[in-house]
């Protein structure tokens, strides 16, 4: 799977792409990452990538002219349909139920992440280039560089490979066989910490016990207030 990354913010990525798993990932060639920096394709002298809004108003807006080229040149990079998503509080709020269809759809193929700032981009580039709108959620952030790298992260561990084993992508917190519902309780060693024991049933070796236990122990999603 290959993720083409539009920001201003490139160096914001350099830590999230060379740690833990996301970083073996692309050591072993199960994603690739590319950063692309918006303001490399402003034409006016100052690199220049915002202006203020017509008809007033507070802050400043993501201008056309480095917004399209960019995202043309980027589209342009292969003959495939590759979508464009940009990430933006006003899009579909991002769950595990729309990350699985993502990774299922987008396996072995590239899609194009869109980071905004400031208050926004022209609308004239949502309407002719960007093809999706997803949201991490219903509160404002500064940029699209972190909802990029959550949604990188989370289409990413669900590739074959990506995690040690296949089942910890499986059976976590919202996921099918868990009945999109939260995962149940983990322990590990000692049995016995500071007179805090681990529940006897998974030192049984009883796997069907076991098994009911943790179905048992899953729990429905908070509802939000």
């Amino acid at each position: 799977m290959r993720f083409d990354v539009l920001t201003l913010f490139p160096e914001m990525f350099n830590n999230f792409l060379s740690t833990s798993i996301i970083g073996r990932a692309i050591e072993s060639n199960k994603i690739e990452v590319n950063l692309f920096n918006i303001r490399d394709f402003a034409t006016n002298k100052h690199k220049k990538v915002d202006d203020v809004p017509f008809g007033g108003g507070a802050g400043m807006v993501m201008m056309c002219q480095p917004l399209f080229d960019s995202i043309e040149y980027v589209k342009n990079l292969k003959k495939d349909k590759a979508p464009v998503i940009f990430l933006t509080p006003k899009g579909e709020t991002l769950d595990q139920i729309m990350t699985e269809g993502l990774a299922q759809t987008y396996r072995n193929k590239r899609i194009i992440l869109l980071c905004g700032h400031y208050e926004g981009i022209d609308e004239r580039v949502r309407e002719n280039l960007v093809d999706r709108e997803i949201s991490i959620g219903n509160f404002v952030l500064t940029g699209g560089e972190l909802p990029a790298q959550i949604l990188i992260d989370a289409m990413s561990r669900l590739i074959p490979g990506v995690l040690g084993e296949q089942k910890s992508s499986e059976e976590e917190s919202f996921s099918a066989p868990l009945n999109r519902e939260l995962e149940y309780p983990h322990y590990t060693r000692p049995a016995v910490f500071r007179d805090k024991p681990v529940p006897e049933v998974l030192l049984s070796g009883h796997h069907a016990e076991i098994d009911a236990w943790r179905k048992s122990q899953t729990k429905p999603v908070r509802k939000k207030i």
